[in-house]
């Protein structure tokens, strides 16, 4: 007597679409919660590089009244710092490759020196225009940095 045994091992057509729409699903979900998060913790480490910055600049000035008498800022803001961010380039141009970070003397949208210019692994730019302040004598005044622009 012969036996018919079937072996039903695997899966059918329509577990398999399932399984698929369902990955679909969860990918249309995540995929912009998760640019979302790429995006906030750039600008976290952008904050972070500019408030390194400023206190860096805060110092400098301080050391410039100790030896002149009179409080102010590099024209470069970089020449302040002791250890320069992860990817400075010393050129005067705007930020080229993921993660630079430049000063660029020939770009203020406010009426600035320059701008710090940074450049995100999305290849958007982002500035801060950058003044080092009125250096007459008399009419001392450190310098601003303005807040984040997205390059144009």
């Amino acid at each position: 007597m012969k036996t018919n045994t079937q072996n039903n091992k695997g899966f059918t057509l329509i577990e398999l679409i399932m399984v698929t729409i369902i990955l679909g699903i969860l990918a249309a979900v995540a995929i912009p919660r998760y640019m979302a998060t790429v995006t906030q913790a750039e600008e976290a480490a952008e904050d972070a590089v500019i408030t390194s910055i400023k206190a860096g600049l805060e110092t400098y000035a301080t050391e410039q009244l100790l030896d002149n008498g009179r409080r102010g800022w590099p024209t470069n803001p970089f020449d302040a710092l002791e250890t320069k961010p992860a990817g400075y380039s010393a050129t005067d141009e705007l930020a080229y490759d993921d993660g630079d970070w430049t000063f660029y003397e020939s770009h203020t949208a406010t009426g600035g020196e320059g701008s710090i210019t940074h450049r995100r692994n999305d290849n958007t730019v982002y500035f801060w225009d950058y003044q080092n302040g009125n250096q007459i004598s008399g009419e001392e005044t450190v310098g601003s940095i303005a807040s984040r622009v997205e390059w144009q």
